[in-house]
């Protein structure tokens, strides 16, 4: 499995001939070194619909008839677009041909704000747990530090976990790095930071605070194996 960060959220797995993104917020985010028209992934995988997660995923969506899987009622609202999609909700795990995809759950809000200013409930915010390869990969999406991910970190052999560093609406450093004490992972990967002023980190500081794990500050596109 390969896994690269793309900036803010953006993340990009290739297992076997599949390509995955999470949460492909690429036009409009000034730290991405990726280009929409140059992505074709087979599956984009949201863990919540707020604009700066869920980004280009109709474009890219369309472009390869990927699947997109979501929270249901982000699912249901992308549907309309004429995706293929797979509603789930937190607690639930479906093996698709490129891996394993499991909801957790995450405390945030969830709302797609549409280009003539409707606002559109997203359902339940939600982390993520994809396994393939023998290998698990835990994006814990935009979220607040919460106790239960001592028990996500206990039910499951964690790789490498993504987490949330910038403050201001996610956890910041201080909790973000008493997250990967529950979670237990190999390898821990600050995320979410420094898009925007508000959620403006210096991720060396994150780093220094975590005795949990590994910690790799990773550039935008840069990847591990």
């Amino acid at each position: 499995m390969q896994i690269s960060y793309h900036g803010h959220s953006v993340v990009k797995i290739k297992t076997g001939s599949y390509t995955i993104l999470i949460d492909p917020f690429i036009n409009g985010n000034g730290l991405t070194d990726l280009k929409v028209e140059e992505e074709a992934p087979d599956a984009i995988l949201l863990t919540h619909a707020h604009n700066d997660h869920v980004g280009d995923t109709v474009e890219l969506a369309k472009r390869r008839d990927a699947v997109v899987v979501a929270p249901v009622e982000l699912a249901n609202y992308l549907g309309s677009f004429g995706l293929d999609v797979v509603p789930m909700n937190l607690g639930g795990a479906k093996k698709f041909d490129f891996g394993t995809v499991k909801f957790t759950k995450a405390f945030h809000s969830s709302s797609y704000t549409t280009d003539s200013g409707d606002v559109i409930y997203g359902g339940m915010p939600a982390g993520i747990l994809f396994k393939a390869e023998g290998k698990t990969l835990y994006h814990a999406g935009d979220t607040e530090l919460f106790g239960d991910m001592e028990l996500i970190g206990k039910r499951n052999d964690i790789d490498v976990a993504f987490v949330p560093i910038g403050d201001h609406f996610t956890m910041g450093p201080e909790d973000a790095a008493y997250a990967l004490e529950l979670l237990q992972p190999k390898l821990g990967v600050p995320m979410h930071y420094n898009t925007f002023p508000p959620i403006k980190q210096d991720p060396e500081v994150f780093k220094k605070l975590v005795t949990a794990c590994e910690v790799r500050v990773l550039q935008p596109g840069e990847t591990i194996e």
